[in-house]
């Protein structure tokens, strides 16, 4: 359909089925703040902003990608790490000729396979985060800095090496915050609600790189981050994204906030929880996104425990897709460009588990129930696929046989486990089913049960 610019039309658009398809995308932080990769660490969002209130959190902000506005809160661990290593007089600014040597060695097809192999069906790259580095050679460049922005085509390169691997591209953009718009320091509650930019010649700015982004690359997301400057009639972005890209999807970060309070969320086709998951099958489509540490941008100064683990991130991505989520799981690189190695180890053996298991994973949408357990208290989390049911055990079973509570099949149904292949023996007693476990039973995070016809 062709789409105006107005609320009533664009909201009729509806999720594309590849999103609904893929499941599992790369989220990219990579800018000036992974040259000093600093943040502190000992806190988690959103749980520590709670625990030691917005104005300490802010101060010691574990994400390292905030460095630049930790560095302007007097006092802050940032600001000593600044001045400790680089010099009293040292600015943020001097990173930018250090990231673009550093990015010289970087290898797009070498990234995009890295992706590949993890199993990962979209990707989206911060194309400008809140420090307002820019990650492609606009024809719009930042009017307070010269050459501020990198002197690679990332975006581009990047997106050429992951549609030649079948993947499809998106992008990130900083909509209502940039610090190079604005040098006061997001401090406590109050700050983070003024600290957007809504001059006419920032949002002319903004509303042009959108476009710029849109023509120049294609991507299928419009990845838009912590509102979007009032003021601004956002339909038009949208109806000229999806009248161009009718696959295209759009996310739930466009809120406008006005003078008054006045806030204002135009269409999205789902929503982005953040280190968040449900307890429950959510009716929209949604997407958690989170990185494998506590910080999106690479923090080198976190450690293995401060790292998801292969098991957890695997055990985690089942129950969001058991609940129609997407997982947009974060990478931080380094400033060349590099996947720290403890990241890596969790892409793949994520890919290593979708091998198996991506049948029960890929094209699937959640069962009637989210959750379930074993009589011995394992988890259970289920998806479906046409006539086909799949039960996720999220642990390995101790016997020669599992029983899952409250779990119905018909007499002439097969189960199968994936990766195995043969037929298994089955019961049903009563309200539970027993499943006999084959003996050469692989350990890993999860195993999928394939059960035909679908109950």
């Amino acid at each position: 359909m062709k789409y105006t610019l107005d609320k009533k039309s664009i909201r009729q658009h509806m999720v594309p089925e590849w999103f609904h398809d893929a499941k599992f995308g790369i989220f990219i932080h990579w800018g000036l703040y992974s040259v000093p990769a600093f943040a502190s660490i000992g806190l988690k969002y959103p749980e520590s902003m709670n625990e030691v209130g917005p104005d300490d959190y802010l101060k010691r902000n574990p994400y390292a990608e905030w460095y630049l506005n930790t560095l302007r809160i007097p006092d802050s661990p940032t600001q000593k790490y600044q001045k400790e290593t680089y010099g009293e007089n040292s600015s943020y600014d001097g990173f930018v000729p250090m990231f673009n040597e550093a990015i010289e060695k970087w290898d797009p097809e070498q990234m995009a396979d890295l992706f590949k192999n993890a199993g990962a069906k979209y990707v989206v790259l911060v194309t400008k985060h809140h420090d307002g580095f820019l990650l492609w050679p606009s024809k719009y460049p930042n009017p307070n800095k010269k050459n501020y922005m990198a002197n690679r085509d990332i975006a581009g390169e990047l997106t050429d090496a992951v549609k030649n691997k079948g993947m499809k591209m998106a992008f990130y953009y900083s909509g209502s915050l940039d610090w190079s718009f604005n040098p006061n320091p997001i401090k406590d509650a109050a700050s983070f609600l003024t600290n957007g930019i809504s001059t006419p010649e920032y949002i002319e700015y903004a509303n042009s790189h959108w476009y710029e982004l849109i023509d120049r690359y294609g991507p299928l997301i419009l990845w838009n981050d912590i509102g979007y400057p009032p003021n601004t009639n956002v339909y038009e972005i949208f109806a000229y994204f999806l009248n161009k890209i009718p696959e295209g999807v759009i996310n739930d970060r466009w809120v406008q906030t006005y003078e008054d309070g006045k806030r204002i969320t135009p269409h999205s086709d789902y929503k982005t929880p953040e280190y968040i998951t449900y307890k429950t099958i959510k009716k929209k489509k949604w997407e958690t996104t989170r990185g494998i540490g506590n910080s999106f941008g690479y923090n080198k100064f976190e450690k293995e425990e401060d790292y998801m683990t292969p098991e957890e991130l695997i055990r985690m991505f089942v129950d969001v897709v058991s609940k129609n989520g997407n997982l947009l799981l974060n990478v931080g690189p380094m400033a060349d460009g590099t996947i720290p190695e403890i990241q890596k180890k969790c892409l793949l053996e994520l890919g290593k588990w979708l091998e198996v298991n991506g049948e029960a994973i890929y094209g699937t949408r959640p069962w009637e129930y989210p959750e379930g357990k074993t009589i011995d208290n394992i988890e259970v989390r289920y998806t479906q696929k046409k006539e086909t049911l799949y039960a996720f055990l999220l642990d390995k079973p101790k016997g020669d046989r599992i029983t899952i509570q409250s779990f119905f099949i018909e007499k002439n149904s097969k189960i199968q486990l994936l990766g195995l292949g043969k037929s298994l023996d089955w019961n049903q007693e009563g309200e539970n089913l027993t499943i006999l476990i084959p003996e050469n039973m692989i350990d890993a995070p999860a195993y999928a049960f394939k059960i035909t016809p679908k109950t």
